[in-house]
């Protein structure tokens, strides 16, 4: 009797709390492939992250929501977390308000530039060799030089998020983090090894801050950004996009980084992409070309294709080429092959 007393509070308990938490979501994805590098041997690799996540909502009354995301990345093809330098929750550890005001929230996650620019970039920003969103549209830049090496290049920790309510197609999108140390390996710099410009584990000089602005309109898509990270490294970026057909989407940006403040010569790097998706039935065509020019070093220049083939709405079959060539990467010339399976849950 005591047992079944014991079952029925503890049932009735947690109905309240699904009761109170109006909407509660565990999703992911799986990505797996097998990848051929000219310089490389055949290995099993990944197109997109491969992320666990937990996300909710709760109705608050009078139009108001709290909410909160918790994402972690892994490698389906050992088990192991993305990376031992990263956090836990890699992908985004954030608790917000959402309103008639817009959306804010607080904690760690992608940009508002590094957000933002994924939609004009033909790959979906993601980090596959074949993509072209982790380096040229980036313009080589990273948002986050003072965490430990290894550590993702596109968020924020110790940051506010703020996104605005969509008025008339346009919308601001905000990210301010604070100053706070995260216990990142010393960086260099103006300085020298011995005595680096930022010391290890030491705080930011400024506060970080990316500012991004967007315009939907029917086919078209626009978007301006501007971003300055830990170091005072600024970006400049301006994207646009439109659906020439209701089967075509066409794309370009362009992408500005000055180094300034961290780097004693040529601190200027360029960069622009032009892509395109073509969609038939339950495929995809994906496909773009770029360059990054950074002051004093030759030009990077990306060539891409991609195709994917929907088997539902969560499972697509891909298969990517590419072919980068130039800078300063070795050997001057990189083949990429991929193919593989992508399953959402």
């Amino acid at each position: 009797m005591k047992k079944s007393l014991l079952a029925l509070t503890l049932l009735g308990a947690f109905a309240g709390v699904v009761q109170a938490q109006t909407a509660v979501q565990i999703y992911g994805t799986v990505d797996a492939g097998v990848v051929k590098r000219s310089d490389q041997t055949l290995a099993i690799g990944k197109r997109a992250n491969n992320t666990l996540g937990f996300k909710g909502t709760e109705d608050l009354g009078n139009g108001l929501k709290a909410l909160f995301q918790l994402e972690i990345r892994y490698e389906p093809d050992t088990g192991t977390l993305e990376s031992v330098t990263r956090p836990l929750f890699q992908g985004q550890s954030r608790v917000g308000l959402q309103g008639d005001f817009g959306m804010i929230r607080l904690g760690r996650g992608l940009t508002a530039f590094q957000e933002s620019s994924t939609a004009f970039e033909p790959f979906h920003g993601l980090p596959t060799p074949a993509g072209f969103q982790t380096d040229l549209q980036v313009a080589g830049y990273t948002s986050d030089p003072l965490s430990p090496a290894g550590n993702s290049t596109n968020r924020f920790s110790n940051a506010l998020f703020y996104n605005s309510p969509e008025f008339a197609g346009f919308q601001i999108n905000t990210t301010i983090a604070t100053k706070e140390a995260n216990s990142g390996a010393a960086y260099v710099g103006r300085g020298s090894v011995a005595l680096p410009q930022y010391p290890a584990n030491f705080e930011a000089s400024v506060n970080p801050y990316s500012i991004t602005a967007t315009y939907k309109n029917g086919p078209v898509a626009a978007m301006l950004a501007t971003e300055r990270n830990a170091v005072e490294t600024r970006l400049w970026s301006i994207a646009s996009s439109i659906y020439a057909t209701p089967e075509l989407k066409l794309m370009a940006s362009y992408q500005r980084q000055n180094q300034d403040h961290n780097k004693l010569t040529n601190p200027m790097t360029k960069a622009w992409i032009l892509g395109a998706n073509y969609t038939m039935g339950p495929g995809k065509i994906l496909a773009g070309y770029g360059q990054k020019s950074p002051d004093g070093v030759a030009k990077t220049r990306q060539m891409s294709i991609g195709y994917e083939y929907s088997l539902s709405k969560r499972t697509y079959l891909y298969a990517d080429a590419s072919k980068k060539k130039g800078g300063v990467q070795v050997p001057q010339t990189i083949n990429t092959v991929a193919v593989g399976v992508n399953h959402a849950f």
